[in-house]
């Protein structure tokens, strides 16, 4: 067997010599005169994913006592052999040069055991010309702060419509591309309504602007949607996924809990633009703020929307422990753009943070005056300590934004710390019960120093350090957050990981332009907003021609508008929206609308308020999807199927999939079929004209007017049900027997079930629930 695998190996060595030394027969890569290799851009990923798992940053997993993450330690010669890792200028000479290209299986690397996969031929190029060129080190790109780049010129001036579409538009050209047309008005208007205020545009709305000729029309409808109260709502859902918002404790009890309050706030926070930096302090320190009011400390209920148990028997000081790493996890995730929870156990082995790096970070957390655990389910409470209680005077004044529905107490979990300091340990191999060396609160110092003189070691410290104009990732992971809110995918793909492992970004100079711009101008959240949305980038239409789909499979120059599938709240909304039901409420506590029987019950201990599922009734029924009830064992099981977060865990980015099931539930769904049912009887009561009514649907849900083969095809489609019901009038009654929503008096059962048809048909189409 041995030996198979090293004729194995030693066929892979061969081929790989002979990719390289036909590569050499050229000389080194073929760049434009004497381009620099970027070691930044080209050399650490190599490094990064062949060469770091053995010689990076992770003391305890270090091979032969070599760093390569560091030229000190690269240049240095070699403490097992001869000669050096890497001599600048010279490839043959350095030992990583000849190990990449070598046949022999025992002198390779990577080693065949270590499956990381040998270096193409592009890679060993890069890897002997970055070397030729003296093997520069430079610090990762993102450790960087940030400077305003100047605004590229461009040959096509009269396409863009600010700087963003300068930098897009560079890119494109040169790679050859051109940018699409701008989307017809229609398109535009529901691209635009959809991402601003996460509802589709009014047939009002859609007809003031399709009658507004002027050049100002666009930009009119775009400051019209950011002064809606609904835009606080659809940017709050994003958030609420980096925050793991969630309506009950998790673990196996899963008991009830009230941090809705805190998503009120969240809401009017964006509503009323508050600047970023503000809304990243008080969330990480609003109880530290000089003379702090109970808005500021309301805001801090971010940190505690984690994870609690109630089960008795555990071990107070594990859980502690794990709402504390939940807290680190989630800034350094949320805010940060860094996968630091990789140090909990060890030194990290991509990126340069140790495990006592992690430790002092954690430690601005563990001063909490939490605790493990409070008592089982018998002794359930609202909100566990610390604890912020609002009373109705409150909520009338100051905090007036809270949609609370009566005068019972409320009571949110909040952060606060102990008046003496808890002793912060590493923990060997991360684990709660293995204290080690004691270490005091700082910063991440790979991403910036922590000046312990000027910042206090609390959390109101650590507020000022993440948002300083000199922090390199703040500004840099929210604008590529917000980038991806509008397009998709980030500039920097990867949303939460800027690390070494991360996706470099597409167009850095636009990322570096947008965050220091973004700072530059207070962390204005909606100048920033209306910025992109402005864009000639954005505009453009989605077509795509089978020349761009070759040259650019994943669109990353963005030469046309990116088409994907709403996010699952909003599917919920759409319906909701276009056939009146919607109750357009703004906050107040989560709701339980419809959901299949029996589904909480297989899966809750039997104990507590929530073992069984208490359907919400009227009203209720017809809030927005962000406002559905979370329960983190048994999430809303038609939201998870469209992909939304299940909130147990800090989220940057939803998975995207296309399966039957989202069929199934847009086919099936109460919610669905109320929707379809209302619709069809308000409509009739107005006029039974079928084709008007068919255009008046089409219109409403599809946000464009129907073609007149569509018009067609769906008349003909009502006919045929028409004469179905005609015939079986109890069938119809049926169909029209659903959801709870009192029905329209004297309306035809039969153009009522057939026009529910048509509705329903109109709601399953590909187009209604994509924005493109």
């Amino acid at each position: 067997m041995k030996k198979q695998f090293l004729f194995l190996a030693a066929i892979a060595g061969a081929i790989t010599l002979l990719v390289v030394s036909c590569f050499q027969k050229n000389g080194t890569l073929k760049r434009s005169g004497n381009e620099p290799v970027s070691y930044n851009f080209e050399i650490r990923p190599i490094l990064s994913d062949k060469c770091y798992a053995c010689h990076g940053p992770d003391a305890k997993k270090r091979e032969a006592g070599l760093r390569l993450d560091m030229a000190e330690s690269a240049y240095a010669k070699l403490k097992e052999g001869k000669g050096f890792a890497i001599f600048p200028g010279k490839p043959e000479q350095s030992e990583v040069y000849k190990r990449i290209t070598s046949v022999d299986p025992y002198y390779q690397m990577p080693t065949p055991e270590s499956h990381l996969g040998l270096l193409n031929e592009t890679e060993i190029g890069l890897v002997r010309t970055w070397i030729e060129q003296g093997a520069k080190y430079e610090k990762h790109w993102a450790f960087t702060t940030p400077v305003l780049p100047a605004v590229p010129e461009v040959s096509n001036t009269d396409w863009p419509k600010n700087a963003i579409d300068h930098f897009v538009l560079k890119k494109m050209e040169g790679v050859g591309l051109a940018p699409n047309e701008e989307a017809d008005k229609s398109h535009l208007l529901k691209r635009a309504a959809l991402d601003l205020t996460g509802l589709p545009p009014s047939l009002e709305m859609q007809k003031k602007f399709e009658a507004d000729g002027s050049d100002k029309a666009y930009e009119k409808i775009v400051d019209e949607l950011l002064a809606q109260k609904t835009y606080g709502e659809k940017m709050a859902i994003y958030w609420l996924d980096v925050a793991r918002y969630a309506d009950s404790y998790g673990y196996q009890d899963d008991e009830v809990r009230t941090q809705w309050p805190w998503r009120d706030w969240l809401i009017n926070a964006f509503n009323k633009n508050l600047s970023y930096d503000q809304f990243l302090s008080w969330q990480v320190a609003g109880d530290m703020l000089p003379n702090a009011n109970k808005e500021q400390i309301l805001a801090t209920a971010f940190f505690r929307n984690h994870k609690y148990t109630e089960e008795g028997g555990v071990i107070p000081e594990e859980y502690r422990i794990e709402y504390n790493i939940d807290k680190t996890k989630t800034f350094s995730t949320g805010v940060l753009g860094l996968t630091v929870e990789c140090a909990q156990c060890h030194d990290h082995k991509y990126d340069p943070i140790s495990q006592e790096d992690y430790y002092r970070m954690f430690a601005f957390f563990n001063n909490s005056k939490e605790k493990g655990f409070e008592g089982d389910i018998s002794q359930t409470k609202p909100a566990k300590m610390p604890v912020m209680t609002i009373s109705d005077e409150e909520a009338k004044s100051l905090l007036s934004f809270i949609n609370r529905p009566d005068t019972s107490r409320l009571m949110v979990s909040v952060l606060g710390d102990l008046d003496t300091l808890r002793p912060t340990h590493i923990l060997n191999r991360g684990v709660y019960d293995a204290p080690g060396k004691v270490v005091t609160a700082a910063a991440l110092p790979a991403v910036m120093k922590f000046d312990t003189v000027k910042l206090p070691q609390t959390r109101l410290g650590l507020a000022k350090w993440t948002t300083s104009k000199s922090n390199p990732l703040t500004a840099r992971v929210f604008v590529n957050q917000i980038w991806q809110e509008f397009f998709g995918r980030g500039i920097v793909k990867t949303t939460g990981d800027f690390g070494m492992q991360g996706d470099l970004p597409t167009n850095p100079a636009l990322l570096d332009w947008l965050a220091v711009d973004f700072m530059n101008h207070g962390w204005d959240i909606k100048r920033l907003v209306k910025q992109v949305v402005t864009s000639a980038t954005y505009r453009q239409s989605a077509k795509i021609t089978e020349e761009k789909m070759k040259a650019d499979p994943d669109n990353i120059y963005l030469s046309h508008s990116p088409r994907y599938r709403l996010p699952a709240e909003l599917v919920r909304d759409m319906v909701l929206s276009t056939s009146g039901l919607l109750n357009p409420k703004i906050g107040g506590p989560s709701v339980k609308p419809y959901q299949p029987k029996g589904l909480w019950e297989a899966a809750t201990s039997g104990r507590g308020t929530l073992r069984t599922y208490q359907q919400d009734k009227g009203e209720a029924l017809y809030r927005r999807g962000m406002y559905t009830f979370i329960k983190l064992t048994v999430p809303p099981p038609s939201m998870i199927i469209f992909d939304a977060s299940n909130r147990d865990h800090c989220e940057i980015k939803r998975s995207k999939t296309n399966t039957p099931l989202q069929a199934l539930v847009m086919l099936n769904d109460p919610t669905v079929l109320e929707a379809s049912r209302v619709l069809a009887e308000r409509l009739i009561v107005k006029s039974t004209n079928v084709e008007t009514n068919i255009k008046t649907s089409f219109q409403k849900i599809v946000c464009r007017a129907p073609t007149d083969k569509e018009i067609k095809l769906l008349t003909d489609y009502y006919n045929k049900e028409a004469s179905m019901f005609s015939k079986d009038k109890k069938l119809a009654f049926r169909v029209l027997n659903i959801g709870e929503y009192p029905h329209e008096p004297k309306t035809n059962e039969v153009q009522a079930a057939a026009l529910m048809r048509v509705i329903n048909a109109l709601y399953n189409m590909e187009e209604t629930i994509t924005k493109s």
